[in-house]
């Protein structure tokens, strides 16, 4: 048996936690706001909810199925299930982590700088202020920096292996990440212009963006890259899953974690937007208003406001890291898994590779977007689709037998998910994988 499964979590508790974090991440806190914003508020959210509920979740479950029932890592897993000729999804699984975490560790790189910042120095008076910090984080050393110093604090992590480094960062971050959030939320409720950002964001409602191509297309990709499904990090999480694990419910709580996650992160977001007059800066550009516009409007308000950063930036740098510990676990699981190498030996080869692949986005904005639409939103969805393929209607004997093992599970329940697998789930993924390369393409030319 190969070093990587020789691992287990010390309970579900610690499996559904350690998920949860991986879903979790910068793509909720402020990903959420941004798309919601250009999609038409409540348009935007019904269309994310049932992408999330009726596509995600059952994929969701296939992945942890597929991982568990096998045993292996997301390289090796779709091989052990259905033969050889899977083995390029695997590849998928890798090519897309690795992808995804190497300008992932460059968002954390700015996360970090802001959150030191604003601690050490304080937050910009104005918009010029906050442009010459960014630049400064953005580009040259601060950004390598930055990176390097995020790759290193998730490589410690996951090189301590399941229990002692991915549960325990899991079991601790994750209660903190929802103090933090409900704590904000609540603060963002007394803004003068609270309800006008519920109102302006989350109760606006413009049916026609539910016919829009863009706005389809970053429903999908907000919805799997939120979840997390599509990547592998599920997978190889729950390839130490107890064979006894009500793998469906466990996948409920981690969808459920995941949107709570989202909508609270709203409740802060656009209330913060319309009292700090951001509503320009969140449509423009992500980037642009968590590191230029949040900070200098939190100026505004004083000692309150650099409270208020120090706890959002300390939020969302948590978010980030309990993601990309399980995006580094793919390759690392895989290395383990395929070569035999040791925990640390995968690990801290895989963060270096990692490293260099960041380094045209470390260098060229331009680039990390293009990278973010890519790995982040094609080859993500294209994850799931084949996941739905594979367990739907190559081998789901082997789902429905997985799925037995679990005294919670019953039949009618799995049954009903691969129904939704088997015909709902590759129609819609493969409509909304069309209409993202379509998009992309259209915008790139």
């Amino acid at each position: 048996m190969a070093a990587a499964q020789k691992e287990s979590w010390r309970s579900g508790l610690g499996f559904v936690l350690a998920a949860a974090g991986s879903a979790v991440g910068l793509g909720n806190l402020w990903g959420f706001a941004y798309r919601a914003s250009q999609g038409g508020g409540g348009s935007f959210v019904l269309l994310y909810v049932l992408i999330v509920l009726v596509i995600c979740l059952p994929v969701l479950v296939a992945e942890m199925v597929l991982g568990r029932s096998t045993g292996r890592s997301p390289l090796l897993a779709p091989v052990q299930a259905a033969g050889r000729d899977w083995r390029p999804m695997g590849w998928l699984f890798v090519v897309a982590a690795v992808g995804i975490l190497a300008f992932y560790a460059i968002l954390m790189g700015w996360t970090a700088q802001t959150l030191f910042f604003s601690i050490f120095v304080g937050l910009p008076s104005n918009m010029d202020e906050a442009t010459l910090f960014f630049d400064a984080i953005s580009g040259g050393n601060s950004a390598l920096a930055g990176q390097a110093f995020s790759l290193l604090l998730t490589a410690l992590v996951v090189a301590a292996g399941v229990q002692a480094g991915i549960e325990r960062l899991s079991r601790w971050a994750l209660p903190l990440l929802f103090l933090l959030l409900v704590a904000l939320a609540i603060w963002a409720g007394t803004l003068p212009g609270a309800m006008d950002g519920y109102r302006t964001f989350l109760l606006r409602w413009d049916g026609l963006q539910l016919l829009n191509i863009t706005t389809i297309r970053n429903a999908f990709s907000q919805a799997f890259f939120s979840i997390g499904t599509g990547i592998g990090s599920i997978m190889a999480y729950a390839a130490y899953l107890n064979r006894r694990a009500p793998v469906p419910q466990e996948a409920v709580a981690v969808v459920g974690l995941d949107t709570a996650v989202g909508l609270l992160a709203g409740m802060l977001t656009f209330p913060v937007v319309i009292s700090f007059g951001l509503g320009d800066a969140v449509s423009e550009s992500t980037i642009g208003t968590i590191f230029l516009a949040l900070p200098t409007g939190l100026a505004s308000i004083g000692e309150t406001g650099q409270i208020v950063a120090l706890a959002f930036f300390s939020l969302a740098y948590l978010a980030a890291i309990t993601s990309s510990v399980s995006l580094l676990e793919v390759p690392v699981a895989s290395l383990m898994d395929g070569l035999n190498w040791s925990r640390s030996k995968a690990t801290w080869i895989s963060a270096a590779v990692i490293f260099v692949l960041g380094l045209p986005a470390a260098a060229d904005l331009e680039v990390l977007g293009a990278m973010d639409a890519l790995f982040g939103g094609v080859l993500l969805i294209a994850g799931g689709l084949l996941i739905a393929v594979l367990m739907g209607w190559v081998v789901p004997r082997r789902f429905l037998d997985d799925l037995k093992d679990s005294e919670v599970t019953t039949p009618a329940t799995s049954g009903l998910i691969l129904f939704f697998l088997r015909w709902v789930s590759p129609v819609v993924i493969s409509a909304g994988l069309v209409i993202s390369v379509v998009d992309l393409l259209r915008n790139w030319t």
